[in-house]
């Protein structure tokens, strides 16, 4: 347990926004771009960005989850740390677990966070709003699951590998994206458990699938 939560603690320096030697605030920056310009791109009708803005903001929650894939695996393997991991009995699955966690917490928060401004921006109401934090909270973890599972399986790959790693979670977020933002046409409830129920499966799968194609590119 403690080399897990010392491994927790090096991984979130490394991911944290704003954490000394760690990740940036890019994931963050584009969210609120995203919402930034969404109103520019499609005109100034309220009934519009009302209808839309919530999956706008599901899209822009996925690609945040998308831009630190290449760091989350690639670095360690090059420097040999999977293997300093190995001898000291920790598996490859609860590195991944750890990793995951981490990963969440990178950018999860804090999407759910700028989801505040960029509901205004784009034009969502309270009741809304609600909803669509309910669906993220449920489905981020799920995104950080797949975002896990791809840059494990690309680890090994050269040049191209974090842009494959980028086209491959998005056809696999596909029904997530699909509940979450369904979830605001419907009421919420339904369309937020399957959200849940396929978060929690993906989660749930995560550290063996990651785990497996890291062993894997290490035996290669």
């Amino acid at each position: 347990m403690s080399a897990a939560l010392a491994l927790l603690r090096r991984d979130l320096a490394r991911l944290l926004p704003g954490t000394q030697g760690g990740g940036t605030l890019l994931p963050l920056l584009f969210f609120l771009a995203v919402a930034m310009l969404y109103p520019f791109a499609v005109g100034p009708n309220p009934t519009l960005l009302a209808g839309t803005g919530g999956g706008v903001i599901w899209v822009a929650a996925l690609l945040a989850a998308i831009l630190p894939l290449d760091r989350l695996f690639a670095p360690d393997l090059e420097a040999g740390m999977f293997d300093q991991w190995a001898l000291r009995g920790l598996s490859e699955e609860l590195v991944v677990a750890v990793r995951l966690i981490a990963h969440w917490l990178s950018f999860g928060p804090f999407v759910m966070l700028a989801a505040l401004p960029a509901s205004a921006l784009v034009g969502i109401d309270g009741a809304t709003l609600r909803v669509v934090e309910l669906g993220l909270l449920a489905g981020t973890p799920g995104l950080a699951a797949i975002g896990i599972i791809i840059a494990a399986v690309t680890v090994g790959l050269r040049g191209g590998g974090a842009a494959l790693a980028g086209l491959l979670v998005i056809p696999l977020a596909v029904p997530l994206l699909i509940f979450g933002a369904g979830a605001l046409s419907t009421g919420g409830e339904g369309g937020l458990a399957l959200t849940a129920a396929i978060s929690l499966v993906l989660v749930a799968m995560a550290p063996f699938a990651g785990g497996a194609a890291i062993r894997a590119s290490r035996e290669g």
